[in-house]
């Protein structure tokens, strides 16, 4: 499993999950606490965090979390993936690690390529899905 997150003008490391399955505390402790935290702090206080309505995501111990250091999330209907942009750009990365010479043949091969597409992603790509979405909400 991969996390990944996106803003206008930039975006933070990918993050790759090893083993086990994904829990709120292990979300808090792996993403929230090391990246999202951080990331706030370094863009500035208005960004507003967009996940999916994944369980880790909406359990207490992470709502806690995210009031407690003043983080704010975006409530997205439930089965909206469209919404998010991040899922568009599931798509983009997964056609750049196809595309890669040689193609990766193991998970650790996938897990390479996927982290070096991630660091040449151009932020134009993430900007304009974000902009997109943006356009749409206002339809």
């Amino acid at each position: 499993m991969v996390w990944a997150g996106i803003s206008l003008g930039g975006h933070p490391d990918l993050h790759v999950f090893h083993g086990r399955t994904l829990t709120s505390t292990r979300y808090r402790n792996e993403i929230l606490d090391p990246y999202v935290r951080p990331y706030t702090g370094a863009v500035g206080s208005d960004l507003i965090l967009m996940d999916d309505n994944a369980r880790p995501h909406r359990a207490v111990v992470v709502e806690d979390y995210l009031e407690g250091h003043g983080l704010e999330r975006m409530e997205l209907p439930a089965q909206s993936p469209d919404l998010n942009p991040i899922e568009h750009l599931w798509d983009y990365l997964g056609k750049q690690v196809a595309a890669l010479s040689p193609p990766p043949r193991s998970l650790d091969g996938l897990e390479q390529g996927l982290l070096r597409v991630w660091s040449s992603l151009p932020i134009s790509v993430s900007d304009n899905l974000i902009n997109s979405m943006e356009s749409r909400c206002r339809q």
